[in-house]
């Protein structure tokens, strides 16, 4: 993914992402308490607020092509500290979501799991992949 979006795309990514993550990103007051709650913090470039700011503000190829995305545990403890019930998690995880459509592969299959995992894989991690579905 290394082509510059056009602001078309971007704007059709962007409303593809809160339609999927149900998301409200004006909601945000940019207070920092999700980040300030979120146990993966230290792994990530950007954190759970600025996700939210960013795919407000259309910076949305800087998301998909970071690895924060994966850093996300979807403990949802962003939700739970959050005044304005904004939900960074779900927002993240339908960048992940987009970033697999475009490699065209929605979800995981069962049968592509390696046998044996690094032990620091978060299971939330796996258990998204087979949550996935073709919208």
């Amino acid at each position: 993914m290394s082509d510059k979006m056009s602001q078309k795309e971007i704007d059709l990514l962007k409303s593809q992402l809160l339609l999927i993550s149900g998301v409200e990103p004006k909601k945000c007051m940019v207070c920092g308490k999700c980040s300030g709650t979120c146990p993966n913090y230290d792994a990530m470039e950007y954190h759970p607020h600025q996700f939210v700011q960013m795919v407000e503000n259309g910076e949305i190829q800087k998301l998909m092509e970071s690895k924060s995305i994966y850093a996300c545990l979807s403990c949802m403890a962003c939700l739970e500290r959050c005044p304005r019930q904004v939900e960074p998690a779900k927002l993240i995880e339908a960048v992940r979501l987009a970033v697999l459509r475009q490699r065209d592969n929605d979800y995981l299959e069962p049968e592509n799991i390696p046998a044996k995992l690094d032990e620091d894989t978060p299971q939330q991690l796996l258990m998204s992949g087979f949550r996935k579905y073709r919208k």
